[in-house]
């Protein structure tokens, strides 16, 4: 279970309810692809999309943010190969500047998501996008007007459905009240659970899918390093996450060791117990939830494409409860523009 030998094609959902895509019970976030977890291979990368439909993982993340563009770019010759097999998901609303690396800001504007969707469109080369989040939430901007412009949108034929990523269990309820919404995004793993304050129990009510980001914490529920500065390269954003590096990180680590008991049990990896725990996140709230965890190699999509065949029991479940409650450091340097610094 837990090496490249996965035969077969995962199990699937719809997103959003009945009238939904139907995608597998996991995606793929393309992010790491083009920036921030370190040099990437062209050519793996490439092979590691290939993996995707041939096991089934056919919901594909993207964002004009990654790469400034060039990852939206370098997906689109495996888009036109495989357009009726994959859903295609992409994100506008974080603005960067060519004259500084460091700058990020929020736009959720209706002209600028007119204009950030058209970029979109252009560098995947298609003429429609499948699911079209809301990156990130800019409160002076009224809700409304944002999702009614995304709403303009799928009048126009140029997205299918509507997300959202990093909002409340209010403001999702807001969104939708202007517009169905298919699918909402957030950070959510065994690290990282606020968005159970309100989003979750709001996403339930209402039918919204639940795709949870870095359902690997970043990687760190893997076991792979354990301390961001000795252990990853010099561009690895993960450098300045609070949680991976000096104290904060040799306390986390040691939170790793009911992961790493319980993968022993089943024969699996800590990668495959996090990700089963995301996965079951859908029984325990009643909701469908589809993670999206990234990856550049091949080995590594197979083997989490084989952690939605594991099944956590009770008492295992239960030794895995306390570890979101003792993870030391924030999940960014800057948390205001996450949806917990709106939630009071």
């Amino acid at each position: 279970m837990s090496t490249t030998d996965f035969t077969g094609r995962i199990d699937t959902v719809r997103l959003g309810g009945p009238d939904g895509p139907e995608v597998g019970v996991q995606g793929f976030g393309a992010m790491g692809i083009s920036e921030f977890y370190g040099d990437t291979d062209e050519a793996a990368a490439r092979d590691t999309l290939e993996a995707t439909v041939e096991a089934g993982v056919t919901l594909i993340d993207t964002a004009d943010i990654y790469g400034s563009g060039a990852n939206e770019e370098f997906l689109a010759p495996f888009v036109a190969a495989h357009r009726d097999d994959i859903v295609l998901a992409t994100k506008f609303a974080i603005e960067r500047r060519a004259d500084d690396p460091n700058y990020r800001g929020i736009r959720n504007d209706p002209a600028y998501i007119r204009t950030a969707v058209e970029n979109s469109l252009r560098r995947l080369g298609v003429e429609t996008i499948d699911l079209y989040y809301m990156h990130r939430r800019d409160p002076k901007i009224p809700l409304a007007d944002s999702v009614g412009a995304m709403a303009e949108l799928v009048k126009a034929g140029k997205v299918r459905h509507l997300g959202l990523s990093e909002v409340t269990g209010a403001e999702l309820r807001e969104a939708y009240a202007v517009h169905p919404i298919t699918a909402l995004q957030s950070e959510w793993s065994l690290f990282s659970r606020d968005v159970e304050r309100s989003a979750v129990g709001a996403a339930a009510d209402l039918g919204v899918t639940f795709v949870p980001y870095s359902p690997l914490g970043r990687g760190f529920l893997t076991g792979a390093f354990a301390d961001a500065t000795k252990d990853l390269s010099a561009s690895d954003f993960r450098r300045h996450q609070p949680r991976f590096s000096g104290e904060n990180a040799e306390r986390n680590a040691a939170l790793l060791e009911p992961v790493r008991k319980i993968a022993a049990a089943h024969g699996a990896t800590p990668a495959q117990v996090a990700l089963a725990w995301v996965q079951q996140r859908s029984a325990v709230h009643g909701l469908t939830v589809v993670p999206i965890p990234g990856t550049r190699k091949r080995a590594r999509l197979l083997e989490n494409a084989a952690a939605t065949r594991i099944t956590l029991t009770a008492d295992e479940l239960a030794a895995l409860e306390p570890i979101a409650g003792q993870v030391a450091g924030d999940r960014y340097p800057d948390m205001s523009f996450t949806s917990v610094a709106r939630e009071g």
